[in-house]
């Protein structure tokens, strides 16, 4: 948001989680209000000036996905004939027609009808038993639309396997698993049916935003408030940021201080797909409305809700999780050092761990900031004489801009840490505002696919200015886009568009490419699943001209800080990679990622049965660590605090460390 605070990653708060998506039905929202809201959009947006055929057809194809996200309703030739129908739905909005909205939705109906009927008929069979031998492409986009009816039933016949067995593993019997599968579709029918046409304007105008970019959105009314009680933190749920994806309800961040980042479960890319309040039946929520499954999970601090949870490891896992609904814990969401002690050879290294969840901070500055917590941790350091810092980014989703630019500027005299460029926007460059250094000392930062925005930005500075080791998954996330919020009259919600972007002091924007580790360390986030570039109509990086800070470590009439050379990099890069291969863990991980890599997406439904049998059997009824890898650990001689035991990645960020401090000394 471009003000005085920007939050780098908006996303919308529900539950104490975020909801991004179809935007539900704007109060006041008319069909001729959509031909002055795509004007606006274009008078803002960083890429797209006119309505030309491509977004018109981004438009119409993510409309239609709205509307069948399973991709299991129209035949390939039926999606094509509407999403050439929708294109002229821009010109007939300027005469305020909007009557083609209300066919193809009439159109789904039927198909939805068709579908309950067909479902009916099949489980309804004295015959029906499930397939276990039935395969399913979990990715509606990879498998596409049926080609002919014969195409469509079948992959009618495997969802129905997957759904019933899912009901007969939560303890249904067969016969109550088929009434709930009925019961299921029947209210998916329900819903088209009662799609008001606010609806489908809303929706219409959602898919426009987000033909765009993957980040800007049409909010409506309901979701503009939903986005300003974020900004107070004032809902109780379980801290979990959610988007809509395909029918499932995806996570796609642990609010750090959330319950569920106190409880250690759930991970990004976790689809749920079933909620219960506690000792209540589950509640289906494939397919239902983002808006309707965050419903489900919010309630008060102290009631427990349920989730069923389906994750793709070596196959598909599925458990069940309860949490305890609780506020964030901002303590939790703080800035913190911790000290490892690490052997080796004949010395003994203190290195500290500087743990900074997100870039956080009030707009008063008299309330707590994170660069003030980081600066008084830092001088916690120097006053412990540690050995070397490691900086933990890992699991950073971003935060606030300048937050960002001070603490980049604890670590270099001064120099410009970013640069803000949108269209028609002379490039702004934001400086390390002190020429002061906080931290001199050897340093590593690591990131993983999951750092994004605000985490980008320091890392990047750190790696362009050689001032650290960068380490972690192949590349950080990639997002370097900046999202405006522009109100619209009282009733019709907010815009939300992508108008610049950042671009590091070496001139390459984050966008896309993120950044690249100097020292690769294997994490199950290093795929392809993980990152801005794999989402759908990401905007391109840029490059500009460098901003490096000729000042950032001069000052004669000594360096404040060692800079890091491509040879020292080269060898702690070899040195790591020997270890990674010696390491069980790390080995683990690399056999599992290359296998998702091989299965191509494809599930099985008798690896799903048998995973549920094995869960079954834990004397864990929550399934604590079940399929985990993440739960082993790496086997390294770090001895630290005991009441936290640092992940494999950490543990071997700080060798890496460890081995900075020797070469360098």
């Amino acid at each position: 948001m471009m003000r005085a605070l920007r939050p780098l990653w908006i996303l919308l708060v529900l539950a104490l989680g975020l909801a991004a998506g179809a935007a539900p039905a704007a109060a006041g929202l008319t069909c001729g209000d959509i031909p002055d809201l795509t004007t606006l959009y274009f008078q803002k947006h960083l890429s797209f000036r006119n309505l030309d055929e491509e977004i018109q057809r981004r438009t119409a194809e993510g409309f239609l996905r709205r509307l069948d996200p399973q991709r299991a309703l129209l035949l390939e030739t039926e999606r094509q004939r509407l999403e050439a129908s929708l294109v002229n739905l821009f010109r007939e909005t300027r005469t305020g027609d909007c009557t083609r909205l209300k066919q193809v939705q009439g159109e789904l109906v039927a198909r939805h009808r068709e579908a309950e009927g067909f479902v009916r008929g099949f489980v309804g069979s004295p015959d029906y038993v499930v397939a276990e031998d039935a395969r399913l492409v979990l990715d509606p986009d990879k498998r596409g639309n049926p080609r002919t009816p014969a195409e469509r039933d079948a992959l009618l016949r495997t969802l129905v396997h997957f759904q019933i067995a899912n009901y007969l593993s939560s303890g249904s019997t067969l016969e109550e698993a088929r009434q709930r599968l009925v019961h299921r579709y029947e209210l998916q029918t329900r819903r088209a049916e009662e799609l008001g046409r606010d609806d489908l304007y809303a929706a219409f105008l959602d898919a426009f935003a987000s033909s765009l970019d993957p980040h800007s959105n049409y909010l409506s009314a309901d979701v503009l408030e939903d986005f300003q009680i974020q900004m107070q933190l004032s809902l109780e749920g379980i801290g979990v940021a959610l988007s809509e994806r395909d029918g499932y309800a995806v996570v796609e961040q642990i609010i750090p201080g959330g319950a569920a980042d106190q409880l250690g479960r759930l991970e990004p890319k976790d689809k749920i797909v079933a909620v219960a309040e506690e000792g209540e039946t589950p509640v289906d929520v494939i397919d239902m409305a983002l808006r309707d499954v965050v419903r489900l999970i919010r309630g008060k601090k102290g009631t427990r809700v349920e989730l069923t949870v389906l994750r793709q490891t070596d196959g598909l896992e599925r458990f069940r999780v309860s949490i305890e609904r609780d506020k964030i814990d901002l303590e939790q969401q703080a800035a913190k050092l911790r000290v490892e002690t690490v052997p080796v050879g004949e010395r003994t290294l203190r290195l500290g761990v500087l743990d900074l969840p997100s870039f956080y901070g009030d707009r008063d500055p008299s309330k707590r900031q994170g660069s003030r917590d980081v600066a008084k941790l830092l001088e916690q350091a120097r006053e412990q004489k540690l050995d070397g810092l490691l900086l933990d980014l890992s699991r950073n989703g971003g935060g606030l801009l300048e937050d960002a630019v001070r603490i980049s500027g604890f670590f270099i005299r001064e120099g410009g840490v970013v640069a803000i460029e949108g269209s028609g926007e002379k490039e702004r460059v934001l400086r390390d505002p002190d020429d002061g250094v906080l931290w001199n000392g050897p340093m590593v930062v690591l990131v993983s696919r999951v750092s994004a925005s605000a985490s980008e930005i320091l890392a990047g500075a750190m790696k362009d200015y050689r001032r650290a080791v960068v380490v972690g998954d192949d590349h950080t996330f990639g997002k370097g886009t900046v999202q405006s919020v522009f109100p619209l009259r009282p009733g019709l919600g907010a815009l939300k568009v992508t108008t610049a972007l950042f671009y590091r002091p070496g001139g390459t924007s984050t966008q896309h490419a993120g950044v690249a580790t100097d020292v690769s360390i294997p994490s199950l986030f290093n795929t392809d699943d993980f990152g801005e570039r794999n989402q759908p109509y990401s905007l391109p990086g840029r490059s500009i001209e460098p901003f490096l800070g000729p000042k950032a470590n001069d000052d004669a009439p000594a360096r404040h800080w060692r800079p890091v050379s491509d040879p020292l990099i080269h060898e702690l890069a070899r040195r790591s990679r020997e270890r990674v291969e010696r390491n069980e863990f790390f080995q683990k991980v690399e056999k599992e990622l290359a296998k998702r890599n091989a299965d191509e997406g494809v599930v099985r439904l008798a690896d799903l049965i048998a995973e549920r049998e094995e869960e079954a059997r834990e004397p864990d009824a929550d399934g604590a660590g079940v399929g985990s890898v993440g739960s082993d650990t790496a086997g390294v001689a770090v001895k630290g605090a005991e009441e936290e035991k640092p992940s494999p990645q950490v543990e071997e960020a700080l060798r890496v460390l460890a081995d900075l401090v020797l070469l360098e000394s």
